[in-house]
């Protein structure tokens, strides 16, 4: 008597496993017909899978899930949260591939488990139960009553690969807490978050925070360079299905595949969220008492529009929540940037400013009409996320409608391979009164000063002129003056602003030589009641 196992994957998360028994004795069983193979699994099938799932729970009310942590990790304090660690040696797939996985623990602010599934495509699902021996106690071991344990999940992974030398695996992708995840390429470190979707961000009914319930780890070969990774996405409004598909290298790589359900009508819809930080900048109008020149994750927000303009958008610490759109049909791409990239404008050497990522969102296929959103909220602290940026639909978000969005992400500094045009690299604002002035102007006169470099700037003689095309919805400029400067490289525009009202001032500015434009285009939301 012989056994032939197929293993089949029926519905996301169990695994029925068909044990087929062939004895010689029976001549007429020997005789049927074997069952057809099953066919290989793939990425796509199992997206397939998860997104079956998600549209079934869609139909279904939203369940809470369990937050039945034990007192002593739904207790604990950052720094003993923070001292508890994965234990590298028992990383998943340690040397079965170039990628590894560790797990975070429950407890502090990660209080919701996470299950967590590996998956080979011939069709094993197996389930990673949370394991408290996983896990270093750097101090006191957490005492879990022993009957608590088997209902706990983990609180997230973090992925590692050798993305900065040949033989270390440096951890470059985490996805912890609600649906927020990082991502870094070569010599960089953590700063802003990229998130798998905003749901009525900055709206009078508050935010909804969907969460990745369930992940699927895709086991690599032993020579991948590329990682899929499947998610599971509830809320009270909605649910989807995920794909991310990581390239790690230079640059590290992340294509996104979401397929949502609605679960009911939805008032703003996020798509490609990422959220920052910006404390304050070289535009800062008010005395911050700190040594540091600047604090800040990102410094502005980038745009290519479906028609190809670029348009930059200095990030700013409005004391008055702001909420600004760009208005567009199938954009080329966005992000949020970290683009200066000077120790000395920093001196911080724990934070490392100046090594923060920037994130660019590359949509495949078209999205249609919609705008791009900016959502910049007053913070008194570096340790607030404070910036938000993502695309909202035209069209509305019903219930029972579907949804399907394809894109890519990419880590980068300051520029993009791809944009050829002259980037803003500071501005810088003040009060418009000369030295001495007998009657000063209000202080909402400001002085504003842009730099440009790159693209066609790079060589052009001091001699000749560029034509500043600078656009004001309320009030006027005076004073327009375009310089190059000493360096030889950059170029200079400075112009007095007059508002009419206390209402914001939206600018647009450019370079051009004649009719050709040369510059990318600035984008500026002064506020005149910033500075009283």
């Amino acid at each position: 008597m012989f056994f032939r196992i197929f293993r089949l994957l029926p519905a996301p998360g169990r695994v029925i496993t068909v044990l087929a028994v062939f004895g010689m004795a029976s001549v007429a069983f020997a005789q049927e017909t074997p069952p057809a193979p099953q066919p290989p699994l793939s990425v796509g099938s199992l997206l397939d899978a998860m997104a079956e799932r998600a549209k079934t729970l869609a139909s279904q009310s939203f369940q809470p899930p369990g937050r039945n942590l034990p007192k002593v990790l739904a207790d604990m304090s950052y720094d003993q949260y923070r001292r508890i660690n994965f234990r590298p040696e028992a990383a998943l797939w340690r040397n079965e591939s170039p990628f590894e996985i560790q797990f975070f623990y429950p407890g502090f602010l990660y209080r919701e488990p996470v299950t967590i599934r590996t998956v080979t495509l011939d069709g094993a699902n197996t389930p990673m139960p949370f394991d408290p021996s996983l896990f270093i106690y750097h101090g006191d071991p957490v005492e879990i009553p022993p009957e608590s344990i088997s209902s706990l999940g983990f609180a997230g992974l973090r992925v590692h690969y050798p993305i900065n030398n040949q033989t270390y695996k440096d951890e470059f992708l985490v996805f912890q807490g609600a649906s927020y995840f990082r991502l870094v390429g070569p010599g960089q470190v953590y700063g802003l978050s990229a998130r798998g979707l905003a749901i009525n961000t900055a709206e009078s009914l508050g935010e909804e925070f969907p969460a990745f319930r369930e992940f699927w780890l895709v086991k690599p070969t032993a020579d991948a360079s590329r990682l899929w990774l499947i998610a599971l996405l509830d809320s009270p409004s909605l649910t989807g299905a995920y794909s991310f598909e990581l390239a790690p290298g230079a640059p590290t790589t992340m294509t996104v595949e979401a397929r949502l359900f609605a679960r009911s009508d939805i008032q703003k819809l996020g798509i490609a969220p990422l959220t920052s930080m910006f404390f304050y900048g070289e535009n800062r109008t008010r005395f911050i008492d700190d040594f540091r020149p600047e604090v800040h994750d990102s410094d502005g927000l980038l745009m290519q529009t479906g028609a190809g303009e670029w348009i930059w958008r200095p990030l700013t610490n409005s004391p008055e929540l702001r909420v600004t759109s760009m208005q567009d049909k199938n954009p080329l791409g966005f992000g949020l940037l970290q683009r200066d990239r000077n120790f000395e404008n920093y001196l911080d050497t724990e934070a490392k400013y100046e090594l923060r990522p920037s994130l660019w969102i590359e949509p495949e296929g078209e999205w249609g009409e919609g705008r791009l959103e900016l959502v910049e909220i007053p913070t008194d602290s570096e340790t607030n996320d404070n910036v938000v940026s993502y695309w909202v639909p035209a069209s509305p978000v019903k219930a029972g409608s579907e949804w399907r969005f394809r894109y890519r992400m990419t880590t980068f500094n300051d520029r993009l391979p791809h944009h050829d045009k002259a980037h803003v690299v500071r501005t810088r604002i003040g009060w418009a009164a000369l030295p001495g002035q007998a009657n000063p102007p209000p202080r909402s006169k400001r002085q504003f000063v842009v730099d440009f470099a790159g693209g066609a700037l790079e060589n052009l003689p001091a001699a000749l002129q560029l034509n500043p095309d600078l656009q004001i919805n309320n009030g006027g400029a005076e004073d327009i003056i375009v310089t190059r400067l000493p360096d030889g490289h950059t170029w200079r525009v400075s112009f007095k602003l007059n508002p009419n009202t206390d209402a914001p001032v939206d600018m647009r500015l450019f370079l051009a030589l004649r009719e050709q434009r040369l510059s990318e285009v600035w984008n500026y939301v002064w506020s005149p009641t910033a500075v009283r």
